[in-house]
């Protein structure tokens, strides 16, 4: 057999440095037979739906916290629901990417409102965004509401403002939101689901 110098000093320093490790107490056989911990093991699994499409996939949620009151729990992991009919578990490359968009320092919070004329947006509460919206939507709905047509038949029409649903809604908010727009006279409904 052929050795080289090179390849000499290979095994002479490998062989010295393994046995050195070994009279300082240093083992691998301790370290490789520890067990090792499921890193889902500790968190609470959250069923939801993926916000990017009207696809609807299922996707599962994975928080980490301690469950106290008022404690805010931190998501970890986020994967695809093998459960839902609609993507059994798979996930698009938008949906993989859940878990950075949630920890992304440019996701908006809070409502933030432009002022006409104004060129910066300001932070304002959720009830007072929700009151502005009603403001708007009655102002709008009582200056464009159609009663009647031309020709004197009752239409009750508000063809000025339109809605689009959210996907992510179930059967029964999809229902009450129907109601309650066409309630309110809206012609222009839509969803962005085509499941």
């Amino acid at each position: 057999m052929n050795v080289t110098r090179r390849q000499f000093l290979k095994v002479t320093a490998a062989g010295l440095g393994s046995s050195s490790l070994a009279m300082l107490g240093f083992s691998p056989q301790p370290a490789l037979a520890e067990i090792r911990n499921f890193k889902l093991a500790r968190t609470t699994e959250t069923r939801n739906t993926c916000p990017y499409c009207s696809v609807s996939c299922g996707v599962l949620i994975y928080s980490l916290g301690d469950k106290s009151k008022n404690a805010r729990a931190e998501i970890v992991h986020i994967e695809g629901d093998p459960d839902n009919p609609v993507n059994r578990g798979t996930l698009c490359p938008k949906g993989a990417g859940l878990l950075d968009m949630i920890h992304s320092a440019n996701r908006l919070k809070h409502p933030e409102v432009r002022e006409p004329g104004a060129s910066e947006w300001k932070r304002i509460t959720w009830d007072e965004a929700l009151d502005r919206i009603a403001r708007h939507m009655k102002a709008d709905r009582d200056a464009n509401f159609i009663k009647t047509n031309s020709d004197g038949v009752t239409v009750n029409r508000w063809n000025t403002t339109g809605f689009l649903a959210s996907s992510a809604a179930g059967n029964e908010a999809g229902y009450l939101t129907h109601k309650v727009l066409r309630g309110l006279g809206v012609v222009t409904l839509d969803t962005q689901a085509r499941i």
